[in-house]
This record gives structure tokens, sequence and C-alpha cells, in this order.
């Protein structure tokens, strides 16, 4: 449950319009949730803001299925990443609203009233070959309310590609930035923008670029002081760190007035 759905139930608890017993079922799900298994987080998006997503990947369908309509049954958005084709037809059997994005490998669920939009963030990558990571870091991020710009195939193989991205880079409150091979683009990046930069390395590349190493010990090497670094692949993790960065920055803005 989210913070505005926990406040609607008290509001109508205190209009008489929901008994305090159903009340008491709906909460009884907190902090988490027992679906056999896995146990499901309800309570993350009181503690974080942001809610509890599944990671699909050596899971089955139909336990990808078993969690994803627990979840939606909840009230909430539904993200599971690293979701394969079979997974969504196992999904969209018990919840037919899901959403089965196919480049991001994720599959999705929209149920809360969308709020303004945060950002705008720019989810940059190197190449065509990044495009699933750089997707499922975009697709991510619009499910946690955040406004993505993308903007693709501007490696540094060819610089003008990506110079002449200036003014989307300027709009940006934070960039995500994927790319395979030696991993240079986020370095660029960096040294372009006035915000953080998430680089991802993606397991793009020749033999020596090993799955994905080379890129991230490059990133990690990075001269440009405002770029950090997730995981190989992990669009994912790059898109929640920048919806925490972005949120971050506007209850700032709201304590400090």
């Amino acid at each position: 449950m989210t913070r505005e759905s926990i406040l609607e139930l008290l509001e109508s608890i205190r209009n008489g319009q929901t008994e305090p017993r159903d009340a008491l079922a709906q909460l009884s799900k907190l902090p988490y949730e027992d679906a056999g298994v896995a146990k499901i987080d309800h309570h993350r998006s009181l503690r974080l803001g942001l809610p509890e997503v599944i990671y699909a990947k050596s899971k089955t369908p139909a336990q990808v299925a078993e969690i994803f309509t627990r979840m939606a049954a909840a009230g909430g958005d539904v993200i599971a990443t690293k979701a394969t084709p079979e997974m969504s037809v196992a999904v969209r059997e018990r919840v037919p609203a899901a959403v089965f994005h196919e480049t991001a490998a994720i599959i999705g669920l929209k149920q809360t009233e969308p709020k303004l939009p945060l950002g705008p963030l720019a989810v940059v990558c190197a190449g065509t070959s990044d495009l699933p990571v750089a997707e499922e870091a975009a697709v991510t991020a619009e499910y946690l309310g955040i406004e993505v710009e993308r903007i693709v195939d501007v490696g540094v193989a060819g610089l003008h590609r990506i110079l002449s991205q200036g003014e989307a880079l300027k709009r940006a409150r934070a960039v995500i930035v994927c790319a395979g091979m030696e991993g240079a683009l986020p370095s660029v990046v960096g040294g372009l923008v006035a915000g953080p930069v998430i680089a991802v390395p993606t397991s793009v590349g020749y033999g020596a670029s090993f799955g994905g190493i080379a890129a991230l010990l490059g990133m990690l090497n990075s001269c440009s002081p405002n770029v950090t670094v997730v995981n190989i692949d992990n669009g994912f993790g790059a898109a929640y760190v920048g919806a925490m960065i972005l949120r971050t920055a506007i209850r700032s803005v709201d304590i400090s007035k």
C-alpha cells in the first residue's frame, strides 16, 4: 500500500465508509505478505516512496504470475523486470490489464493516478545494441512517475552525435548512460552536464570486453566527478536510483520553502 492509499483508508474509516474490521484485513498484509514462493514487501513504498519490483529472471512463469497478481490486488503499480514473453502470457491470463514491454523485458501495470511527473530524466545509450538495457531504465522510470527523454545511438565512435544533443542534456535533471565496449560515454556526458550521471555498463562488446567488465571498470575509473555506476546491465537499478534522486530534490525544495 502507498502512503496515499493508507490515508484514503483512514479517511474512509473516519467517514464511516469502511468498517474497522475491513480496514484491519487490508492492513494485515503490512509489512509483507507471505505468498509461499515469495514474501511480498507491500511496506516498501511507505519506507522508500517507491514500490517493490519483481525480478523475474530465474523464476517460473507461474511464480511471476502469482507474485504479480498479489501485488496488483494491493492496488499499486506493479513492475516485473527481466521478464520473458512466456511470463507475460501467464501474467496476463490473471491480470489482463498488464502490459509487456518487449525491448525492455518488463511486464508493467499502472493502477494509480498519474501525478505531475518529475524530471526530465535523460536515458542515453551508446549504440543500438545497448537499447534493451536503456529501455529497461526508461520504462522503469516511467512507471515510477518520471518524465523520460530518450537519446539513442550516440556513442563516442561518432562524437558529434552526443555533442549535438546539448539542449536535451541541458534540460535533464539527471542522466542515465548505458554503454558497452570500453564504456567511455558516461565520462563524456559527465563533462557536458551539471547534474548527476548514472552509468550503466552493458554486456555488449567483443571478447576482451569480458561481458561488460571492461565497461564497468572504465566507468568506475571515470575522471568526471559527477558519474556514479551501477552493475552490469542493471537498467532497473539506474532508474530506481534516478527516481530517488529526483524525488529527494523535490522534497528538499518543498522543505526549504
